[in-house]
């Protein structure tokens, strides 16, 4: 057998470390000590991190680097965006879409980022903005893994032509059912969306990702209704509730009831930790919200909880980077997720559970999965939140498809080393860490 590519002397994210990774075929062939060459390229992980590839399980990639047009959003706040959005559809070209959506995925690729979930507008009768990330799909595919939610920003049942249009966008090749309930005119309009959402779904065979409950309202309770529907209509383990922040807010024991429900219909979560706490509590005075939905009591329930970027320099959001580890990062931070166990779980929530969210297949590090991974300049996936470590390779399907330098620098100070890695300033091996 004809070896593509080895990557030796690797740290996975479970710790093990001085392993090669072997691909041919565009898949994992072996995972062990020694490998034995020759191989098409070898690469030298020099015991750093090896990972995944990262997965952002909820993004906007039709508004995405579009930031100042036509204007800014002054207030901050999500109802701003929504309306700037609207003010933008109209001026909006397939060609723009187009070329702002690749460049966005020139620097997700760059990052390691090789899976993207993006809600696409259809509320716009020319569904222009489909048609145009259905034609980056195509583009992207030897390289990213795209896949597109039909997403009525105005309401399913509050836009006129929202309901055909859904239909419209999933005819074409959008593969998932998206809503947004707690935007339409009243409860009872949100609650009905979701049953007929939820209904489309379960005719086609489709996945379904609802923006649910965002907002600071803690009577907003359609994630009630979400989870029922999935049971009934036996999508279990195939339904995400995006954003879910009115459940910071809510009481204590009906949450406690919530999660009981969400549990038993394997209700995926999606937090955006980046856009969650910009846009949650912009009208308290102090104390502030944080918004973030309840990450942590989420994952002890038994559900799998993943993080998104949600925007990148868009009408909602102003800054972004397509990095996951930010995203992690400000996570790990807001959810209060400090422990070592916790911040590791962090981690998989821009990978493994991203990636679960999304249902990828043959994902991960194991032989028989696709030949992707990111070579990540630290030693474990703390250290690479930590750092916002730098990824000095990408590998999709056993070729590399990025390189970064790492990140070193070069001091002149009397006495003191000439050269510094963050990554060469954690606890040294022996000492415990702080475990709090």
């Amino acid at each position: 057998m004809d070896i593509d590519l080895i990557l030796r002397n690797a740290t996975l994210p479970d710790g093990r470390a001085g392993l090669d990774i072997a691909v041919a075929g565009g898949r994992i062939v072996g995972i062990e000590r020694g490998i034995p060459g020759p191989a098409g390229t070898e690469i030298d992980a020099a015991g750093h991190l090896v990972a995944p590839p990262f997965v952002d399980c909820h993004f906007h990639m039709d508004a995405t680097l579009s930031l100042g047009r036509p204007r800014l959003n002054e207030s901050g706040t999500l109802l701003e965006g929504i309306a700037l959005w609207g003010e933008l559809k109209p001026l909006l070209t397939p060609e723009a879409v187009i070329e702002r959506a690749l460049r966005y995925c020139d620097l997700a690729v760059a990052q390691g980022l090789l899976a993207v979930r993006s809600h696409v507008d259809i509320c716009d009768d020319r569904l222009l903005a489909v048609d145009a990330l259905l034609a980056v799909k195509r583009e992207v595919a030897p390289y990213l893994d795209l896949q597109l939610v039909a997403f009525p920003q105005d309401g399913y049942l509050r836009s006129p032509t929202a309901a055909h249009n859904l239909e419209r966008a999933l005819d074409r090749g959008v593969e998932v059912v998206g809503g947004i309930p707690h935007f339409e005119r009243t409860m009872a309009e949100g609650a009905e969306s979701l049953r007929r959402l939820c209904a489309i779904a379960a005719d086609r065979g489709l996945r379904v990702d609802i923006h649910c409950d965002e907002t600071d309202d803690p009577l907003s309770r359609h994630v009630e209704t979400l989870a029922a529907e999935t049971v009934r209509h036996g999508l279990q383990g195939r339904v995400a509730g995006s954003h879910l922040t009115s459940m910071h807010s809510m009481d204590n024991y009906y949450v406690s009831k919530l999660l009981a429900l969400m549990a038993e219909a394997d209700l995926h979560v999606v937090a955006n930790p980046l856009i969650n706490i910009v846009l949650q509590g912009r009208h308290d005075t102090y104390p502030k919200r944080r918004g973030l939905t309840r990450v942590p009591e989420e994952m002890a329930a038994g559900l799998t909880v993943a993080f998104g970027q949600d925007c990148c320099m868009d009408p909602w959001y102003s800054l972004g980077s397509a990095d996951m580890l930010d995203v992690a990062h400000m996570g790990l931070h807001v959810a209060q997720m400090t422990g070592r166990a916790a911040m590791r779980t962090c981690f998989e929530a821009v990978t493994t559970h991203a990636a679960a969210v999304m249902g990828l297949q043959d994902y991960g590090l194991r032989v028989g999965a696709y030949g992707d991974f990111v070579l990540v300049q630290a030693r474990d996936p703390i250290e690479a939140i930590r750092l916002r470590a730098t990824r000095l390779a990408v590998v999709r399907r056993g070729r590399v498809i990025a390189r970064t330098p790492p990140r070193v620098a070069d001091l002149a100070l009397a006495g003191r080393p000439g050269r510094v890695d963050p990554a060469a300033y954690a606890p040294v091996a022996g000492e415990a860490p702080d475990a709090r």
